[in-house]
């Protein structure tokens, strides 16, 4: 699949749409710079290309425009991504078109945002498995059956690369830049760009709240989501759940009724996982030690925190961190020595 262009050279399509998200593009454009920086001419640069339909100013969902190349006056590419925040409408024709023709050529495709759903309405996706922003996985899933469509932040399938946007973009980046080159460029990419760790490849997209209970027929409760956000507030010294059902206006009977009627759990099962959540991340994306993420997520002790842990992940913290710790040894860095748990 190797498309240079010139000796020490491979290039990088990305195709912005009008409305396109400036986050995922500067994501992507962030780990491209970073790999460049880094490289020692051992491997070849590459080259960012800002690619359009017709080519000319193109506006981000901000208002502000940037300046790019048609499609039909691109060079051969290495990997070509679409930058979208809807999916296909009108006029799409002659990108879908030109999508086929780079598949054709071995071009590895990718999505950002929305851009899985160009690839899909393309036909480049069948049996793959594609993550989209979390409001269009029903949509993507609906239309194209075909597609495994994945709640993850990012999804590495063969030569289709997709990804949920804003940071999910620069992570699947670091990712893929890691297969194509070994872990140890991947390690150095994140160090450059102020990571503790390599980007996790099962990290689940946060969906909001109201988005979720509007989903599952609830009609978006107001107590129940000023709740929900008094306990996102309140990680690191959890509040009694009836603190939380006085101050936002219910009785304790009635906070669990709207719980287990939207959300399936109780109040203080609820809030235990939100927490438990918030440890994984941390865990998987810092180098703070076992029990510092403990006492930060609210529990009083780190056996307390491993207990908890384990019954709700399948493993203790220890476990969790053990493979990314490995990964940091493999290129010469050492994590954080200081786990208690």
């Amino acid at each position: 699949m190797s498309a240079a262009t010139a000796p020490g050279l491979q290039r990088i399509g990305l195709i912005v749409l009008p409305g396109f998200g400036l986050g995922a593009l500067a994501g992507v454009l962030d780990v491209l710079v970073a790999f460049n920086t880094l490289n020692d001419g051992t491997l070849p640069a590459l080259e960012p290309l800002l690619l359009s339909v017709d080519g000319g100013s193109v506006a981000a969902a901000g208002g502000a425009a940037l300046s790019t190349r048609a499609l039909l006056q691109a060079p051969p590419l290495l990997a070509a991504f679409v930058v979208a925040e809807s999916p296909a409408g009108a006029g799409a024709q002659v990108l879908l078109d030109w999508l086929r023709r780079q598949a054709a050529a071995g071009c590895v495709l990718g999505g950002l945002g929305a851009g899985a759903c160009w690839l899909a309405d393309a036909g480049l996706l069948r049996g793959h498995r594609a993550a989209v922003h979390w409001p269009l996985i029903g949509q993507l899933a609906d239309r194209h059956p075909e597609v495994l469509v994945s709640q993850h932040l990012w999804e590495i399938d063969r030569d289709r690369l997709s990804a949920a946007g804003h940071h999910a973009g620069r992570d699947l980046a670091i990712a893929w830049l890691g297969r194509r080159h070994g872990e140890r460029h991947a390690q150095a990419l994140a160090a450059q760009l102020g990571l503790a760790h390599l980007p996790s490849p099962d990290e689940r997209q946060r969906v909001p709240l109201a988005a979720r209970v509007a989903a599952e027929g609830g009609g978006g409760s107001r107590r129940l989501a000023e709740a929900v956000a008094l306990m996102e507030a309140n990680i690191a010294e959890p509040l009694p759940t009836e603190d939380i059902a006085r101050l936002v206006g219910v009785s304790r009977r009635q906070l669990e009724r709207l719980f287990k009627q939207h959300l399936g759990e109780l109040p203080s099962r609820w809030y235990l996982q939100l927490r438990l959540d918030q440890a994984r991340r941390l865990l998987r994306q810092t180098s703070q030690s076992v029990l510092q993420i403990a006492l930060g997520c609210g529990f009083a002790s780190g056996p307390h925190f491993s207990n908890a842990y384990r019954t709700r992940f399948g493993r203790t913290p220890r476990e969790e961190r053990s493979p990314r710790a490995a990964a940091w040894r493999a290129g010469n860095e050492s994590p954080d020595s200081t786990e208690d748990a």
